[in-house]
């Protein structure tokens, strides 16, 4: 690591082994991020105007090791569920490992990059890059995977998030930003405004893998085309959300998808992508035993994900996007969150 990235950043723990976690903060367009090397996380978000943090995340590395539920992480090799760990590339079949319940692969496994230390590669006045490698049979997967992420604040209120990915063998890819994101001091988001532009959703099974059939949300809980609070369809016969939004069949130019507002706060996020789905979480069985930010409890409805990324198992289903990076391309997946406060 050169010296002048040492000197911008600061130790904020270690791993097991002795590894220097650091954090690093950067001011710009009216925000100021902290990013730590753990995981590529998101630790901290402030909007200029606005003093609360805009996301869940601890003050302290050991409750990331010990509570954090992917709170502003990096996960891959690839994020979300891979049904029973299985897949077939050219041919040949893989089996990877099944960290959630024995059943399902989850987020690139229980050492994916989520939770694994990243390293400083530059830092500048208004941007941080991180890289990690992910080692041929790391959880399964084929061949030496390097991933990169570039963390700008190019001006106003915009965070840029932009992963890049390259293989030496053929190989699943799917990489996200799992922030949970909180526009006001409400104790839940279920007064959070949110608009999410998709006219289909992937229904799920018990394991919440896609089945496979790709379903007009018209008429359903998930059509969120008009802006609809968090909460509106929350009840006891749906506990909340965990589903792939369709936003197009394959990765496109970066375009306008989301849109979240605090009518308590004035807070808007507006979220830019090129991705082909959305991950929409709403936290509904969080509970964190220690505060995180602000002393804030987090319980169940505290922040909501929207997670921008291939739409998952679409390594199993021939009719989702491609999910294949292989030896000469790069997978580049590009996602800006805007915010500003009116």
């Amino acid at each position: 690591m050169m010296t002048s990235m040492i000197e911008r950043a600061e130790l904020f723990g270690q791993m097991d082994d002795g590894d220097p976690v650091y954090r690093v903060t950067i001011t710009s367009g009216g925000l100021t991020l902290g990013v730590i090397t753990y995981g590529a996380v998101i630790q901290d978000l402030r909007l200029e105007g606005y003093a609360p943090s805009l996301v869940l995340g601890f003050d302290n590395f050991p409750d990331y090791r010990q509570h954090s539920r992917h709170f502003g992480a990096s996960p891959g090799r690839v994020a979300n569920r891979i049904g029973g760990g299985r897949f077939t590339i050219d041919g040949k079949d893989y089996q990877l490992e099944c960290n959630e319940g024995g059943v399902t692969h989850l987020h690139g496994g229980s050492k994916g990059f989520g939770k694994r230390n990243w390293r400083l590669v530059a830092v500048e006045e208004d941007s941080v890059t991180l890289a990690i490698r992910s080692e041929d049979g790391h959880a399964g997967y084929p061949g030496n995977c390097d991933v990169m992420v570039t963390y700008a604040l190019p001006g106003n209120g915009v965070l840029s998030v932009i992963y890049r990915a390259v293989t030496d063998q053929p190989t699943p890819a799917n990489i996200c930003q799992h922030s949970y994101f909180t526009l006001d001091e409400k104790p839940d988001v279920l007064e959070t405004r949110i608009a999410i532009a998709a006219d289909h959703f992937l229904p799920v099974d018990e394991k919440t893998v896609p089945t496979g059939e790709v379903k007009s949300v018209a008429g359903s809980v998930f059509d969120l085309r008009a802006e609809t609070a968090i909460g509106h369809h929350i009840s006891p016969d749906f506990a909340g959300y965990d589903h792939n939004l369709c936003l197009s069949p394959e990765r496109v130019e970066k375009r306008l998808v989301a849109r979240a507002t605090s009518p308590h706060s004035g807070v808007t996020m507006e979220v830019a992508t090129t991705e082909p789905g959305v991950q929409f979480y709403t936290a509904h069985k969080l509970s964190v035993p220690v505060p995180g930010h602000d002393g804030r409890h987090y319980g169940p409805f505290a922040g909501f994900c929207l997670e921008t990324q291939i739409w998952p198992d679409a390594i199993n289903k021939a009719n989702f996007p491609h999910a294949v990076l292989r030896p000469g391309e790069e997978l580049v997946q590009e996602t800006d969150y805007i915010f500003r406060k009116d």
